[in-house]
C-alpha cells in the first residue's frame, strides 16, 4: 500500500495531539521545540490537506474543532502505534546487539578466532557468538546471503559485492614427515618440483588450496594427490607418511618446534596469502562485529610491528659479521735512545 500524498505527517499529528492536551498552540509548540508561528504553520498545513478546520483559535487559547477531535481519537492511535513500533525495534536491535553469528575458514577457526573471540568477551561479556567452521568457498557465500554477520576467509576473488577488511597475513610452508626424502634437500625445492611430488591436498574451495593453485596454477591430473577435508587431517596423513603438505604457519608451529614435521625451503615462489573479514556491502556490521573486527585489526598490526622489528634486528646482524673487525693493536716495546 501506497500512502496518498494528503496523508498528514506523523509529527504534525503529534503536535496536533499536544494542542489537544495543553489547550494551548503556543504550549505545544515549546513542548516540540519550535516557534508559535512554526506551529501555526504546520498545523494548517494539515487542514489544507484533510480540507478539515482542527482548531480554534482564541485569544485565550485555541482548542480542537468536533472535527479536530475525532482526528485526534485516530491520530492517538496511529501514534500510539508507531510508538509501539520504536520501542519493539529498539528491543530487536539489543538483542542483536547482544549476539554475533560467525563463519570462518578451518584455519583461522582453529587457530586465530578463539583469541579473538577471547578478547571480545572481554570487552563484551554478554555477547552470544555462534561460529561455523566452513572453507573459505561457503563462508564468502554465508557472507554474501546474509546468513552470518562477518566473516573470515583465505580469499574474496569472484566475491566483488562483499566489504572486507585484512585481518591478518599467512606465511605457508611445504612441510613432510621427517623420513621423508625431501625433508634431507641440500638445495631448497622448487615450484615444479612441488608440484610434481606427491601432494596432501586440502579439498577445492578451501582459502589454502586456492592460494596453492594460484601458486603452481593447476596440478597434474596423475591421482597421486591425497585430499583431506580439514587442516588437521592434513597434518596427520603428512606425519604417516602420505606425502608433502603447503600448510599455513600458524597450523605447523608445534609440529615443527617438536619434530613431527620438516619445513623445506621452496625457491621462486612465494607461498603467503592475506586473510579477510568479508560481510555484504550494504549491511551496516553491528557493535560486536565492528569490535570483533578491531580485535583481529590490532593483532595484525602488533604482528606487522613484531615482523618489522625482528628484520631490522637481522639486517643488523647480517651488517654486523659482514662489517671488517679492526686489526688488533700490539704494543711497541719503547726502544731508549743514548
Amino acid at each position: 500500500m501506497v500512502l496518498p500524498s494528503a496523508a498528514p505527517q506523523l509529527a504534525d499529528l503529534d503536535l496536533l495531539l499536544s494542542v489537544d492536551r495543553l489547550g494551548s498552540l503556543g504550549k505545544a509548540a515549546r513542548e516540540h521545540g519550535m516557534s508559535q508561528p512554526a506551529a501555526s504553520l504546520r498545523i494548517q498545513a494539515v487542514e489544507r490537506r484533510l480540507g478539515l478546520r482542527l482548531l480554534e483559535r482564541s485569544p485565550s487559547g485555541s482548542q480542537l474543532t468536533s472535527a479536530g477531535a475525532t482526528m485526534a481519537t485516530w491520530a492517538r492511535t496511529a501514534v500510539d502505534a508507531v510508538t509501539e513500533l520504536l520501542v519493539c525495534s529498539s528491543g530487536l536491535h539489543d538483542a542483536g546487539s547482544r549476539s554475533l553469528r560467525v563463519a570462518a575458514s578451518l584455519t583461522m577457526v582453529e587457530y586465530l578466532v578463539p583469541r579473538w573471540l577471547t578478547g571480545l568477551h572481554q570487552r563484551l561479556s554478554d555477547v552470544t557468538v555462534d561460529v561455523q567452521a566452513e572453507n573459505s568457498d561457503v563462508v564468502l557465500d554465508h557472507a554474501r546471503s546474509g546468513q552470518v554477520d562477518v566473516g573470515f576467509a583465505g580469499y574474496t576473488n569472484g566475491y566483488s559485492d562483499l566489504a572486507r577488511s585484512i585481518v591478518g597475513n599467512d606465511e605457508l610452508a611445504v612441510v613432510v614427515a621427517p623420513d621423508h626424502s625431501w625433508a634431507r634437500r641440500s638445495a631448497p625445492l622448487t615450484p615444479a618440483e612441488l608440484s610434481a611430488g606427491r601432494l596432501v591436498l586440502r579439498e577445492r574451495g578451501s582459502g589454502m588450496r586456492e592460494t596453492l593453485q594460484h601458486a603452481l596454477g593447476d596440478l597434474p591430473g596423475n591421482g597421486s594427490h591425497l585430499e583431506l577435508p580439514s587442516t588437521t587431517s592434513v597434518k596427520q596423513a603428512v606425519t604417516e607418511g602420505a606425502g608433502a603438505a603447503v600448510l599455513s604457519l600458524f597450523s605447523v608451529d608445534r609440529e615443527l618446534r617438536e619434530g613431527w614435521l620438516v619445513r623445506v625451503p621452496i625457491v621462486d615462489i612465494t607461498l603467503a596469502r592475506k586473510l579477510y573479514a568479508v560481510w555484504p556491502k550494504n549491511a551496516a556490521l553491528s557493535r560486536p562485529a565492528k569490535t570483533l573486527l578491531e580485535i583481529a585489526s590490532q593483532e595484525q598490526r602488533r604482528n606487522i610491528r613484531k615482523a618489522q622489528a625482528r628484520s631490522r634486528h637481522a639486517n643488523k646482524d647480517a651488517r654486523d659479521v659482514s662489517r671488517p673487525r679492526p686489526r688488533r693493536q700490539h704494543p711497541v716495546a719503547a726502544v731508549g735512545v743514548a
